[in-house]
This record gives C-alpha cells, sequence and structure tokens, in this order.
C-alpha cells in the first residue's frame, strides 16, 4: 500500500473511534449542589396540609371545657332563737312561702301583713303581760284575735290554742295565710274596681270580712282602714325581696 493511502486509512479509522464514543469525550456539566447536601434527587414536596400524628393531639384531660356558671342560692337559715329582739318578718321567709302556698295566697300579701303588724313589741312575755291588762288584744306576729283564730284552725289545726302564739311564730304564720284564704271566699263576686284582690284582703285582715266586702262594692274606707292600706304599700316591695 501506497503511503498516501495508509494515512487515509488511519484518518478513518480516528473517525469511526470518535463517533462510536458520543462525539465528546467531555463529561456533562452537573447542576451545582450546596456544600454538605447530597446531590441526590429530592422527593417532591406535597401541597397537601400535613395532619397531626395521634400523639400530637391533645388528651381528654387537655382539652378546654367550657364551665356553667353556677347560681349560688341563698343558705336556708333557721330564725334566731331570741328573734323577737330586733324583729324583723323577714327571717320568717320560709315560713310564709310554705303557708302561703298551701292557702293559696299571695306570699307577697302575707309577708307585708307581717310587715304592718310589726308595729309593736312581738317578745311573748310582753304579749301575755299586756293581754292581762287588755283581754281583747291580739297575739302573735300576725297580732290575730281569738275569735279569728278560733275560726281558722278548725278542720286544720284544730288541736292548737290561741295562747300558742306568741311562742310560736310558724303557727302565727299559718293562721294568718289560712285567714286570709278564708276571706278571700267571701270577696263579692262583682266589686267596683278600685282596690285590688290582695289590697282588700289586707283591708279585710284589718276590720273584718263585713268592711271588706263594703269596701270592694265602693265605700270609702276610715282613716285606720286607710292608714293600714297606706302602710301596705310603703312595706310592698320590701315584702317582694322578702319572699323572693
Amino acid at each position: 500500500m501506497s503511503k498516501g493511502w495508509w494515512w487515509l486509512v488511519a484518518g478513518a479509522v480516528v473517525v469511526a473511534a470518535w463517533a462510536a464514543r458520543g462525539g465528546d469525550d467531555s463529561p456533562a456539566p452537573e447542576a451545582a449542589s450546596k456544600p454538605g447536601v447530597s446531590a441526590s434527587p429530592q422527593p417532591a414536596k406535597s401541597t397537601a396540609t400535613p395532619r397531626p400524628s395521634v400523639t400530637d393531639r391533645p388528651s381528654a384531660t387537655e382539652r378546654p371545657t367550657t364551665e356553667r356558671p353556677t347560681t349560688e342560692r341563698p343558705k336556708v337559715t333557721e330564725p334566731r332563737a331570741d328573734w323577737y329582739n330586733n324583729y324583723d318578718p323577714a327571717e320568717f321567709a320560709v315560713p310564709v312561702r310554705k303557708y302561703a302556698k298551701r292557702a293559696g295566697v299571695s306570699a307577697q300579701l302575707l309577708m307585708a301583713i307581717l310587715y304592718n303588724e310589726a308595729y309593736k313589741p312581738h317578745d311573748p312575755q310582753l304579749e301575755r303581760s299586756w293581754q292581762h291588762l287588755k283581754e281583747d288584744s291580739a297575739f302573735g306576729i300576725a297580732n290575730m284575735h281569738r275569735a279569728a283564730f278560733d275560726d281558722t284552725k278548725r278542720g286544720r289545726f284544730g288541736k292548737r290554742q290561741w295562747e300558742e302564739l306568741p311562742d310560736h311564730p310558724d303557727l302565727a304564720i299559718e293562721a294568718a295565710a289560712w285567714h286570709l284564704h278564708d276571706l278571700a271566699r267571701r270577696l263579692p263576686d262583682r266589686r267596683s274596681g278600685k282596690y285590688s284582690k290582695d289590697e282588700l284582703l289586707a283591708l279585710g285582715y284589718n276590720t273584718g270580712a263585713g268592711n271588706m266586702r263594703a269596701f270592694a262594692t265602693g265605700a270609702e274606707p276610715g282613716a285606720q282602714a286607710q292608714s293600714y292600706l297606706d302602710n301596705l304599700h310603703e312595706n310592698w316591695d320590701k315584702a317582694a325581696k322578702a319572699v323572693s
């Protein structure tokens, strides 16, 4: 083979070898990586909101609770043993509500009458001493006369005696409640409308059933009855607060 042909064959061999290696034997450029970070491919980021694991959830004891406000009721206390010293009818709110409910009358009216009748001392010894001087005086915190008590007790507390009233305020309250009940039954069906039912019952408690019926049909109360009614109005709101 001539020398010129040999160079042609050698050149063809070089070209074929270069084509077999991909044309360029320089390495492909790598993506720049930060120091300390692996160049391995990273997983794709999820767009879903991560859910807390079970251990991340607050336990039942840690969950906030909504506490309901509690309303404290006033404590029910018994009247003092010496209740007649600095006497206040409000001390007897419990029996007033109790016996007013049984008799079907207003507890506020019953308490207001006790306030009306608190114009004099209710010390049991003083009441008995006064009764020796004035036989027709009234007994107890509701100032009930013997005849009214005896009429009221029939069929209810018949074994109790009028003389017990100074020492037994509960009995006095019970008798007053049923007396108001009986007065209500004697009110006329047709009334003038000048006075409310409670006002008429208070007037009847003070002046008797006959006068009450007269006031119900239009008669004007005298000075004593009007004064009793005025006192009732003054004590009305105070009585409501006492029995509420």
